[in-house]
């Protein structure tokens, strides 16, 4: 039925124009989510209504604010070799009270697309046959613990992926699905793997972090020489190998960044403008202040989006919380309401802050209660109060904003400081990276 179908549509099509509608059925089809090896009509239908849809009729939205909980999930099928929707598994729903087999997933997960990224590497992808011998010895090859672990001898100068734990207090261990090894750190040195070759660099090292260990095993202790990050990887390279596909989040079927419109669109509003503030404590008058001399700044030329991030109370606990802060959004909404141009052509997003009125400490954080923000909301309709984290798509630009203290924690638990303390923001950076 399929292929009675491509063939009635194909008809009116010229021999010049046919190879390159092919290419295009070919690459839809393959961005459809397939529940079988089989393709069937309606999914060669809907493959080819997308390739015939004019460029206007696709409906883009600029700009849109995913929240946490809205965010796509997929799996990767290793048979397949493929993501797939979460709905296309057996797997449960995210669940904010998860059980002790998604916390093991979740470092599954994580773990096969970083050795799948380090795979792709040059430096880990094997020689061609006929390479020359000393292009061969600049390639290196992963193992796995299990490999370590079955070894009744020394085994000498490998790599190991895995993740840093802490099973014993003080003693630090190398964990992969195969299977867990003990370290010994005492002579490591970090690294990091660029297009060339492997050079010393630094990193926070913290638990639960994924390295690259190289040293040697003997007497059941892998005795570390050297250790970094997995290998980053651009994200046109990742695309290369994934398609299209939106993991981003959104209302588009297909990752924005393939969209030309869209880059147009960035290209001929280069004068927006996103405002950041954050630690905006709306119960102290100086802080109202200041927002009132911001607002006046901006007035004759709005930002597209000014971004309100927690905490938004100087006093994080106490029993008139919740009350004094829906005054003080109040005080806030009036302030915005002074300024007529700003009113109308900005939007006002507010992510909540670690000792914001929520669930303690989980994560993700839930939006401000609509008991709390409905009158800010009536007096600002363009407002949006969404999670922490959450994600922000502006035409082809993808950015997520997270409100915690992550550089203080990851430095208070690193297993290794690094060396240059004045480099921090630096390490910080190179570590989530590494590790998405």
């Amino acid at each position: 039925d399929a292929l009675k179908y491509l063939t009635e549509a194909f008809q009116s099509t010229t021999e010049g124009e046919l190879d390159d509608i092919i290419e295009n059925v070919i690459d839809a089809v393959e961005k459809q989510p397939l529940s079988s090896n089989m393709i069937e009509q309606p999914l060669v239908e809907a493959a080819v209504q997308e390739c015939s849809r004019a460029p206007d009729e696709a409906i883009e939205n600029v700009f849109n604010i995913i929240g946490a909980f809205d965010i796509p999930r997929f799996i990767y099928n290793s048979e397949r070799k493929k993501f797939l929707p979460l709905s296309m598994t057996d797997l449960p729903r995210p669940s904010l009270f998860g059980t002790a087999r998604d916390k093991a997933e979740l470092f599954r997960e994580r773990y096969s697309i970083l050795q799948q990224r380090t795979h792709r590497h040059e430096l880990f992808t094997p020689s061609p046959v006929d390479a020359h011998p000393d292009d061969s010895k600049n390639k290196f090859q992963l193992k796995t613990v299990e490999t370590l672990l079955g070894s009744p001898a020394k085994v000498g100068e490998v790599i190991v992926l895995g993740m840093i734990t802490q099973l014993k207090e003080g003693k630090f261990f190398l964990e992969d699905p195969t299977g867990v090894v003990q370290l010994d750190l005492s002579k490591a040195i970090s690294f990091c793997c660029d297009g060339i070759s492997c050079r010393p660099a630094g990193g926070l090292y913290t638990e639960s972090s994924f390295v690259l260990a190289e040293g040697w095993y003997e007497d059941e202790v892998f005795h570390v020489n050297a250790f970094g990050f997995p290998p980053t990887e651009p994200s046109a390279t990742t695309r290369a190998f994934y398609g299209n596909i939106n993991f981003f989040g959104g209302p588009s079927s297909t990752s924005v960044k393939a969209s030309a419109k869209l880059k147009q669109l960035e290209e001929e509003n280069e004068d927006a403008m996103f405002v950041f503030v954050s630690d905006v404590w709306l119960d102290q008058a100086e802080v109202l202040e200041k927002l009132h001399v911001m607002f006046s700044g901006y007035s004759s030329a709005p930002p597209t989006c000014f971004f309100f991030c927690g905490n938004f109370s100087s006093a994080p606990y106490g029993k008139n919380q919740i009350q004094s802060l829906k005054g003080s959004l109040k005080a806030l909404a009036d302030i915005i309401c002074e300024y007529p141009s700003i009113h109308k052509s900005s939007r006002f997003v507010f992510v909540p802050g670690p000792e914001d009125p929520g669930p303690g400490s989980i994560l993700p954080r839930p939006p401000l209660a609509e008991n709390i923000t409905q009158e800010f909301r009536q007096l600002v309709p363009f407002s949006v109060f969404t999670t922490n984290p959450c994600r922000v798509q502006y035409c082809t630009q993808e950015i997520i904003i997270f409100r915690e203290d992550l550089v203080n924690k990851m430095c208070r638990n690193c297993v290794r400081f690094p060396s240059s303390t004045m480099d921090i923001p630096n390490h910080f950076v190179k570590t989530i990276l590494s590790q998405g």
